[in-house]
C-alpha cells in the first residue's frame, strides 16, 4: 500500500463506512443475490454507486476508476459478513 492510500485510510471513518455500506447493501442486495453469487461489490457509500466484480480486486478496481481518493465498503455477494471476513483470512494465508 502506497503513502497516499495510508493517508486515506487514516483520515477515514472505517466505522461509517461500514455502516452506511452495510445499509446499502442491505437495500441493493436483492439485485444480485443469488445471480451473482459469489462475486464481489465494491460500494462507495456517498454516491451509493456499487461496482460488480469476479474478484473483490476486481471490484475495487471498477470502483477506483470512478472514485480515485475513496475507500469502499467491499462484500461477497450470498455471504455474511463474517463468512467473507473469515474466507479473507484463510485464503490470504
Amino acid at each position: 500500500m502506497d503513502a497516499n492510500n495510508e493517508d486515506l485510510i487514516k483520515k477515514s471513518d472505517i466505522q461509517k463506512i461500514a455502516s452506511e455500506g452495510t445499509q446499502i447493501y442491505e437495500q441493493i442486495k436483492a439485485n444480485y443475490d443469488p445471480k451473482e453469487k459469489g462475486k464481489f461489490l465494491a460500494i462507495e457509500i456517498e454516491s451509493k454507486k456499487a461496482y460488480l466484480g469476479n474478484t473483490s480486486a476486481e471490484a475495487l478496481e471498477l470502483a477506483r476508476e470512478n472514485h480515485p481518493s475513496k475507500l469502499f465498503y467491499v462484500v461477497k455477494i450470498g455471504f455474511d459478513v463474517a463468512e467473507t471476513m473469515a474466507r479473507s483470512f484463510t485464503e490470504n494465508k
